[in-house]
C-alpha cells in the first residue's frame, strides 16, 4: 500500500473476508515461495500489523511465509464492535483465538510453525497455544509474561486481582489509578484521541516514554502485588488519579531534536498510527481491557484451569520494559511452570516496550533462532 511507508516490496497487504465475522486486514512477506512454514504474529496496544514492518521480511527471507493481521478492533480489519456498550464478549480472548483460526481457515492453512504475540498480543499467542496446540505448533511471547493459566482460587494462593487494588492505590498520597482502570472508562478513548495536544503529539509521547529512549526506565522489579509496590511504576501504568493518559505522556514529549533522532520510529512512521487511530478511535482496542478484567469472562478461562502451554515457547522483550514486571510474579511463572518447553528468555539492551521497532535485528536474530530450534 502506498500510504504504509518502509513496507518494502516483498510484502504485500491485502483484506481477507469472512473471519469470524470480519474482514481481516493482513500484512504478508514469504507468500511467493511455494508453501513455506507460517508464522503469525499478532500486535498490542496501541499498535498495528503495521508495527510488524520491520520483522516480515527478515521472516521472508529467513524461510518462512509471515502473516501479520490488524486485530479485531484495529486498523484496516472492519466488522467489529466499535461501542462501548456494544458486544464486550466478542473481545474474550477465545474469541480471539478464534480469530486468529478462522484467518488460517480461510487462508487454507492447517497448523502454524508458530504464533509471535507482543504486548497484548502476548497473551492472545498464548491462550492459542493453551487451547490449540494442534494449531499453533509453538510460541513466542514477546514483552507481556505468560503468568499462567488462572487456577481454582483458594485463600493461600490467589493473588489479589488489580480491581482488589483500586482503593489502596486511590488512598495513596497523591491518588493514584492504574492505567486498566482508566482504559476501562468511559472516557478513555476520547482522552487519548481527542487530546489537548492532538493525537499525533499524544502518540508521539506514549511511544517515546515506554521506550528506552526515555532515561526514566530504569528497572527495578517490584517485590509483590500490593498498591505500595504498585505506585513504583512509571505513570503511565499507575496515573495520578486525576489525570488522563494523554495528560499523563504529556510533560514527556521528546524534544523536536530528540525526535529528528528517533530512527526506530520516524514522523512518517508515526503518522500511519496517527491516521489509523485517527479514523478508528481506540475504543476497539479498549475492549480487550475491559473484557480481560470483566470477573465473567475471566470465570471462562478456568475451563483450562492445570493446563499450561506445552509447545516449545521463548520469550524476548527489552531490557527497558516495565512490562516484564508490571504483574509481579508473572515473569518468574512463566518460567517455572507456565510453559511446559521454555526454550530462551532474552532481554534485549537498548529496546524498551517497542522491542521489534526498537531494535528489529536483535529480535528478528533471537526469534529465528527460536523458529530454527523447533
Amino acid at each position: 500500500m502506498s500510504d504504509l511507508p518502509a513496507l518494502p516490496p516483498t510484502v504485500r497487504s491485502r483484506r481477507i473476508a469472512a473471519v469470524n465475522g470480519l474482514t481481516m486486514h493482513v500484512l504478508e512477506a514469504g507468500f511467493d515461495a511455494g508453501p513455506r512454514p507460517v508464522v503469525l504474529l499478532l500486535h498490542g496496544f496501541p499498535e498495528l500489523a503495521y508495527s510488524w514492518r520491520k520483522v516480515l521480511p527478515a521472516l521472508a527471507d529467513a524461510g518462512f511465509h509471515a502473516i501479520a493481521p490488524d486485530q479485531r478492533g484495529y486498523g484496516r480489519t472492519t466488522g467489529w464492535d466499535g461501542a462501548y456498550d456494544g458486544d464486550l464478549g466478542s473481545y474474550h480472548f477465545f474469541n480471539l483465538v478464534r480469530d486468529q483460526l478462522a484467518l488460517l481457515s480461510a487462508l487454507g492453512i492447517q497448523q502454524v510453525h508458530a504464533v509471535v504475540g507482543h504486548d497484548f498480543g502476548s497473551p492472545v499467542a498464548a491462550w492459542c497455544a493453551v487451547t490449540r496446540p494442534d494449531v499453533f505448533k509453538s510460541v513466542a511471547l514477546m514483552s507481556a509474561p505468560f503468568g499462567g493459566v488462572p487456577s481454582w482460587p483458594t485463600e493461600s494462593t490467589a493473588m489479589p486481582a488489580l480491581s482488589a487494588l483500586h482503593d489502596q492505590l486511590a488512598a495513596l498520597t497523591p491518588p493514584r489509578l492504574h492505567y486498566q482502570r482508566f482504559y476501562a472508562t468511559r472516557e478513555a478513548d476520547a482522552d487519548m484521541r481527542s487530546g489537548p495536544q492532538g493525537l499525533h503529539a499524544f502518540l508521539r509521547a506514549y511511544y517515546h516514554v515506554k521506550s528506552a529512549d526515555w532515561p526514566g526506565n530504569r528497572i527495578d522489579p517490584l517485590a509483590a502485588m500490593t498498591a505500595a509496590e504498585l505506585a513504583k511504576l512509571p505513570e503511565y501504568y499507575v496515573m495520578q488519579a486525576d489525570r488522563g493518559m494523554a495528560a499523563t505522556v504529556a510533560p514527556h514529549m521528546p524534544s523536536p531534536q530528540q525526535v529528528a533522532a528517533c530512527a526506530w520510529l520516524p514522523e512518517a512512521e508515526l503518522a500511519v498510527y496517527a491516521g489509523e487511530f485517527g479514523r478508528t478511535g481506540f475504543q476497539g482496542g479498549l475492549q480487550w481491557y475491559r473484557s480481560a478484567g470483566h470477573p465473567a469472562h475471566q470465570a471462562q478461562l478456568l475451563l483450562y484451569a492445570g493446563r499450561r502451554i506445552d509447545v516449545p515457547a521463548c520469550f524476548i522483550a527489552g531490557a527497558s520494559d516495565w512490562g516484564v514486571y508490571q504483574r509481579p510474579g508473572d515473569f518468574e511463572a512463566m518460567q517455572a511452570t507456565a510453559c511446559a518447553d521454555l526454550r530462551g528468555c532474552h532481554l534485549v539492551p537498548g529496546a524498551g516496550h517497542w522491542v521489534q521497532q526498537e531494535q528489529p535485528e536483535a529480535l528478528n536474530r533471537l526469534l529465528i533462532e527460536f523458529l530454527g530450534s523447533v
